[in-house]
């Protein structure tokens, strides 16, 4: 199944629940908005995309089962529904992309319960089937950025999972593995909770792309070597200039591709991009909780000292010049970002 699925008889929106991969294969129901929020914010679903799409069809939950009200109290409960899921998780700008989308379709006052509720879901089902031909033009254009033979290092995960389907950065990979090229992925475990080794590793399984999974810390290892030929990983939120913030970990990796003259990739939908902020360090940066640092046994003993403290910032900036191109469906952007990627952003 994708990563998320409407069903239209009960009013549920079905989610994979990627904290339980790769041992188990259960789906999460929401049934409320209140439950996309939970969802997001314990990373039940997960990637910008994926976040984007179930935004969206937690507004629609919003206003499927109120039984009686007002036009302004529908309205009300929306404002409080985008209210919640755009607190879930702050760093991700397909969450509000996708919130306001739908706020924009619920904006007309002459609108029945029943239209809105029926305008809302139709919306959130195109976000979703948009999202997934977005992926596809994405893959194409980046495959052609593979050679046949490369081996390639993946930061976090950018599958199918963190999308609705198809996936970004992987989906290129993907891509490149089904034209025939051969293709050998580096996977790094994606500290702390580990979508590299969990997620990524998962989904390599099923499309049969060899692999291997490396700690996060031995990149600079494989790339200083020559064992590594180029990096590719995705994008929360890019800046105006170019900045791509992602997952934590990006940033020490495109230093290290960098400094070893090792080609590095963001790949993500234009909705990614957040013309508003000029550079990369105005983005919202999440932290979560410690526990997800302190929560490490080794032979079922903890391996940190009792009453330690820690620090989780959940993604890191990569500036721009640690780039050599962006991946997007309208094409591959290469510098200067500051021009031509807000040029791209723009076109008709």
């Amino acid at each position: 199944m994708r990563t998320l699925e409407w069903d239209d008889e009960k009013l549920e929106l079905l989610l994979i629940d990627q904290r339980l991969l790769p041992d188990q294969f259960e789906i999460f129901v929401c049934r409320t908005y209140q439950d996309v929020v939970v969802a997001i914010r314990d990373m039940i679903v997960r990637g910008a995309p994926a976040i984007g799409a179930a935004a969206a069809f937690g507004m629609a939950l919003a206003v499927c089962r109120p039984e009686t009200g007002t036009s302004d109290d529908l309205h009300a409960l929306l404002r409080r529904a985008a209210g919640d899921l755009l607190a879930s998780r702050p760093t991700a700008v397909n969450l509000a992309w996708g919130v306001q989308r739908m706020l924009k379709v619920a904006d007309d006052a002459a609108l029945t319960l029943s239209d809105i509720s029926q305008r809302l879901i139709a919306e959130a089902k195109r976000i979703a089937e948009e999202d997934v031909e977005t992926n596809k033009r994405m893959a194409v254009h980046g495959a052609a950025l593979i050679q046949d033979g490369d081996t390639i290092i993946h930061h976090c995960n950018t599958g199918s999972l963190a999308t609705v389907d198809w996936g970004t950065a992987l989906g290129v990979i993907r891509m490149a593995h089904e034209n025939g090229k051969r293709v050998h992925v580096l996977v790094d475990e994606t500290r702390p909770r580990l979508q590299g080794a969990r997620l990524t590793a998962w989904e390599l399984e099923q499309y049969r792309i060899p692999y291997e999974i490396i700690c996060d810390n031995a990149a600079g290892y494989f790339l200083r070597t020559g064992r590594a030929q180029k990096v590719f990983f995705g994008a929360d939120r890019v800046a105006a200039n170019g900045d791509v913030a992602n997952k934590v970990g990006s940033y020490m990796l495109a230093l290290a591709a960098h400094a070893n003259d090792v080609p590095v990739f963001s790949v993500f939908p234009t909705t990614t991009v957040d013309l508003n902020l000029e550079h990369g360090d105005l983005i919202p940066i999440e932290e979560r909780d410690c526990s997800e640092v302190l929560n490490i046994q080794i032979d079922g003993k903890p391996v940190t000292p009792k009453g330690a403290k820690a620090r989780n910032p959940a993604f890191d900036v990569t500036p721009n010049h640690l780039l050599t191109a962006l991946v997007t469906e309208k094409g591959v952007i290469y510098p200067p970002f500051w021009q031509n990627l807000p040029r791209t952003i723009l076109e008709t």
